[in-house]
């Protein structure tokens, strides 16, 4: 990652977190909360990890612009299962029950990031949501398309899978063409949405990667890159939100 002139500042990245019960020290209450992981990411990559939880105001979009306009790149992190209502289907027994808060925050902030032409990067959740956003659809439960539980043979624990990564694509430039990535997931990009390109695979014919078609930083990966200890993918954010940043 380049270097960015002191006169500059570092880049602000936003981060989209969970809203979930929590407990710490004698407190036990719904929380904003989000693993420490991504943030020591964007932190170590040169970026102000600013973190943006679901809220629900009047005017979701104008609040998501305002919000966007006070960061550089986002980050849609992952999480529970996307409402299958959102891409119009019922929902499958295996799927989680519906954060629909959520799910509108986030739908919110990538559009007025994607207007915005600001550089994106979505994680396991975050790359399922982006293809929802574009009108794609999702697998609801990989064991029934697969006939194995290869990507989350454990809930709570991460799956070693091998990738490939086609050669050319803005994904290759950064982890190369055949990382072997952690990945917990149940779900997966079924129909793609309108421009959203392939750009990996799990040897099983999973979906792993995405791209935007254009020029814009818009990259979405089905693992997560926060639990390797490899920040190729947050660098490559920061660097690309420090190029288009406006002090």
């Amino acid at each position: 990652m380049s270097e960015h002139p002191a006169s500059a500042g570092l880049p602000r990245i936003g981060l989209t977190t969970y809203v979930e019960r929590a407990q710490w020290g004698v407190w036990h209450q719904r929380a904003a909360l989000l693993p420490a992981d991504y943030v020591e990411m964007v932190a170590s990559a040169g970026g102000v990890p600013v973190l943006l939880p679901p809220i629900v105001p009047g005017e979701l979009d104008a609040a998501a612009a305002a919000a966007v306009a006070g960061v550089d790149g986002l980050v849609l992190t992952g999480g529970s299962d996307v409402d299958p209502v959102a891409y119009g289907a019922t929902a499958h027994p295996a799927t989680d029950a519906p954060r629909v808060e959520r799910d509108d925050w986030e739908l919110a902030l990538l559009r007025a990031a994607l207007a915005a032409d600001q550089p994106v990067l979505a994680v396991c959740r975050g790359a399922q949501l982006l293809n929802v956003a574009r009108g794609g659809t999702l697998h609801q439960h990989l064991p029934d398309v697969l006939g194995a539980h290869t990507h989350r043979p454990v809930p709570g624990v991460f799956a070693q899978v091998p990738v490939r990564v086609d050669t050319g694509s803005r994904l290759a430039s950064i982890v190369g063409t055949s990382p072997e990535v952690h990945c917990h997931h149940h779900q997966a990009i079924d129909r793609l949405g309108d421009d959203v390109i392939v750009c990996a695979r799990a040897a099983d014919g999973t979906i792993e990667g995405v791209e935007l078609a254009g020029p814009a930083f818009v990259l979405g990966v089905q693992w997560h890159p926060e639990q390797e200890g490899d920040g190729r993918l947050f660098a490559a954010l920061v660097e690309a939100a420090s190029a288009v940043r406006t002090p």
